[in-house]
């Protein structure tokens, strides 16, 4: 693309729309060959994204580096304009209460009740207890599971605690949310209901990151872009990923609207 020069152009022109950047990077854990290799992709502010590609392939390894989990062995992250590598490990807790998370395998808080891992966020956030109840109980019901808020996560089923930590990772509504096979324990249907929940947060500005295997749920998004992984690489034989238009996040979407109307 004419005029894009990849990281030399500082937090103006095409950068402003970057919210994530990644140039050449590599990471392997201890001695062993590097699980990921060569990586380089610019994600836009408020696009949409499902990343793919076999067991094996390297998918949650980059998660880890998208989620602030890990730092990559070599190369230029930059998230939110500014080089994560590089950056003091002091600042980084504040970058990642802009990143939502949906884990594989949930990471609920066992001693904490449906409603107040929902509301985990909000309180880190320093939000006003009188104010939580509500976006928490509309969150709750959403996903279908506003009669069980008083559950703890033992007493739920894996599709339940799935549920409980989706509206965990949206309600604080992030800047960025990552989420590993979010549908993996639920029905079809909770599947669709809970797409139709990522897509309203979308609408709303926030960039998603979907790791997933379900062809179908990939379909339900017609303005999502695929990312591919192979052995630990990035597929991007168009350079679309590296050098994305500046109007890619824009483009499909519709006039935000309130998570709760998502349909």
């Amino acid at each position: 693309m004419a005029g894009c020069t990849g990281f030399g152009r500082g937090r103006s022109g095409l950068d402003m729309d970057r919210i994530i950047q990644f140039e050449n990077i590599g990471l392997r854990y201890g001695a062993d060959d590097e699980v990921l290799s060569d990586i380089s992709f610019s994600l836009t502010t408020g696009g949409f994204y499902f990343l793919t590609g076999a067991s094996g392939a390297g998918k949650t390894s980059l998660l880890k580096l998208l989620y602030l989990a890990q730092r990559p062995t070599r190369g230029v992250l930059k998230l939110f304009g500014e080089d994560v590598v590089m950056m003091h490990r002091s600042r980084l807790p504040g970058f990642r209460r802009r990143i939502g998370v949906v884990f594989q395998d949930f990471r609920l808080v066992p001693h904490l009740s449906a409603f107040d891992n929902v509301a985990l966020p909000l309180r880190v956030a320093g939000m006003d207890e009188q104010e939580i109840a509500g976006p928490v109980e509309e969150m709750l019901g959403w996903v279908g599971l506003g009669g069980r808020q008083d559950a703890l996560p033992a007493s739920l089923s894996g599709g339940e605690q799935q549920r409980i930590a989706i509206a965990r990772a949206v309600i604080g509504r992030p800047d960025i949310l990552v989420a590993d096979e979010p549908t993996g324990n639920v029905d079809p249907e909770m599947a669709k209901r809970l797409i139709g929940l990522f897509e309203a947060l979308n609408r709303l500005g926030t960039t998603i990151v979907i790791a997933t295997h379900d062809l179908p749920l990939i379909g339900q998004i017609g303005h999502a872009q695929m990312m591919r992984l192979d052995k630990g690489r990035l597929i991007d034989p168009t350079g679309a990923l590296r050098f994305p238009p500046a109007s890619a996040a824009r483009e499909g979407q519709r006039p935000g609207l309130p998570l709760g109307s998502a349909q």
